[in-house]
């Protein structure tokens, strides 16, 4: 089954399988999220349906995230820890003994 995520339709339903596929992500995955709160679904019975729409939040609120991340320059780097100089070089002991 090949799905296309600019042909949902946000009335539309998605089984785990069909999310799964469409998210390149294991089954599991999916199910997670939906015990976890993080993905809206409907049980009907012993069946799961995710309504497109709140995969397409889902979605969203990942990208957005995503990009706050990156946006966050004001952490510290690496380089600004060790202030880019050079810590030198391990030097073994002047007598040859290796066990200090």
């Amino acid at each position: 089954m090949s799905l296309d995520p600019g042909s949902l339709n946000e009335d539309s339903f998605l089984t785990v399988a069909e999310v799964a596929e469409l998210l390149k992500l294991n089954q599991q995955t999916v199910r997670n999220w939906i015990d976890q709160g993080s993905l809206p679904a409907l049980r009907v019975g012993r069946r799961v349906r995710i309504r497109s729409s709140d995969l397409n939040r889902l979605l969203e609120e990942g990208y957005t995230a995503g990009s706050r991340r990156s946006s966050q320059d004001d952490q510290p780097s690496a380089e600004d820890f060790w202030g880019g100089e050079s810590v030198g070089l391990a030097q073994t002991p002047a007598n040859g003994d290796r066990n200090g």
